[in-house]
């Protein structure tokens, strides 16, 4: 029965990864998108714009660092497509946020006393994972819990307008991100021994390039110090070759200092 066990286990772990692949369509293309050339071009463009404003601006420049937690999930058939596909688990795959965590700086460009330009360049960890169990008949304690998470890592540069309220701020812009790698880990275990381990690198899989918007709210203390709570809007489908709607999104909650 523990052979029998084992081989369900491994079998189901292949399972989950092989479906979470083929949540993304595996063609090639050989030729860049128009899109991806848009993207760059919207990149330029919003680049000259912050270099535009920081040369007109009335006041000193002032920059800072952040980082903090965040939690990341995909939205649209990418993750829909996967669930349906799952439905032999009778309920007991789910679907999870990634937590992961952010780092970067910024630069704080005042066009008035209560309005500011804020791009900035931030390491952001996103993606999504699954969790489920499997029950073997008669040896139901035993289950099995297999877990499969989509390690995608980006840069992310967004352009924030935001307005001081007094200390309270709001803030809100489009965000341009690079793809850095994508990675997807799939793993199996019964009773704390890991029986399937696999690691595949899915770069390939996901345009480079993703667009999207983000806004929120923080406060700037008079000392430095902020702290800022955000959430990322994908707009671009993450799809390489564009065949299926999966989106990034992301709650990020963060600390910085304003030098």
């Amino acid at each position: 029965m523990d052979k029998e066990k084992f081989a369900l286990t491994k079998s189901y772990g292949s399972h989950i990864n092989l479906m979470t692949q083929l949540t993304f369509s595996d063609d090639r293309t050989t030729e860049k998108p128009r899109s991806t050339i848009k993207m760059k071009k919207q990149i330029l463009l919003l680049m000259l714009t912050v270099i535009s404003i920081t040369a007109s601006s009335q006041t000193s420049v002032r920059f800072g660092v952040k980082a903090g937690l965040s939690s990341a999930s995909m939205r649209g058939d990418a993750v829909n497509n996967l669930n349906n596909l799952l439905d032999f688990a009778d309920g007991m795959i789910t679907t999870h946020n990634r937590t992961g965590f952010f780092v970067g700086g910024f630069a704080n460009l005042p066009v008035s006393n209560k309005i500011s330009f804020e791009p900035g360049v931030y390491y952001s960890q996103k993606g999504y994972e699954l969790r489920g169990d499997l029950g073997l008949k008669g040896l139901e304690f035993l289950g099995a819990n297999a877990r499969s998470i989509l390690q995608a890592d980006y840069i992310d540069m967004p352009v924030l307008l935001k307005a001081d309220l007094g200390g309270l701020q709001i803030f809100a812009g489009p965000q341009f991100s690079y793809l850095t790698q994508a990675q997807l880990k799939t793993t199996a275990g019964v009773l704390g021994f890991s029986v399937f381990n696999n690691s595949t690198d899915a770069t390939s899989q996901f345009n480079r390039w993703d667009m999207g918007v983000t806004a929120g709210l923080g406060y700037q203390f008079p000392g430095g110090f902020n702290v800022s709570a955000a959430y990322d809007y994908g707009l671009s489908r993450v799809d390489a070759n564009k065949n299926v709607n999966g989106y990034n999104n992301a709650i990020k909650i963060g600390i910085g200092f304003r030098f």
